[in-house]
């Protein structure tokens, strides 16, 4: 049987390796996190900062040609407050195939599209006949 000086030896023992393990477990975590970012990066293209920033600049051109001031791009709800005010209650943007459009034409000028090889097509006949 332990003395009282020992078992807080053994607590402050085991709070010590629970605590180096905690250490351990976040470092594991923070590899498991980059390592997860790298599967999902795997397949995208590399952008150099110059080509991100045409991207952002091509947005924002598209979006900044939208329309903003024609009110049929959007849906206004409107109701009366408890002080007998009017006030604008839902504002939506129905037309956001124009503003989708503007933008995509900006950022498509920035590529040139890949041609893709047509599925070949296997032309091989099977002989059912056994």
């Amino acid at each position: 049987m332990m003395n009282k000086v020992d078992l807080e030896l053994k607590i402050e023992g085991l709070k010590k390796a629970i605590a180096e393990h905690k250490d351990f477990a976040g470092t594991y975590e923070s590899n498991l996190k980059e390592a997860e970012q790298e599967l999902k990066d795997l397949g995208k293209p590399v952008l150099t900062p110059s080509q991100l920033d045409d991207i952002y600049e091509a947005i924002e051109s598209g979006v900044n040609e939208f329309d903003w001031t024609d009110t049929d791009n959007f849906d206004k709800e409107f109701g009366i407050d408890y002080d007998g005010k009017v006030q604008l209650e839902n504002f939506d943007l129905t037309n956001s195939t124009d503003l989708i459009e503007m933008v995509v034409e900006k950022v498509s000028k920035l590529f040139v599209e890949a041609e893709c090889p047509e599925d070949e097509l296997d032309t091989t006949e099977v002989d059912n006949h056994a």
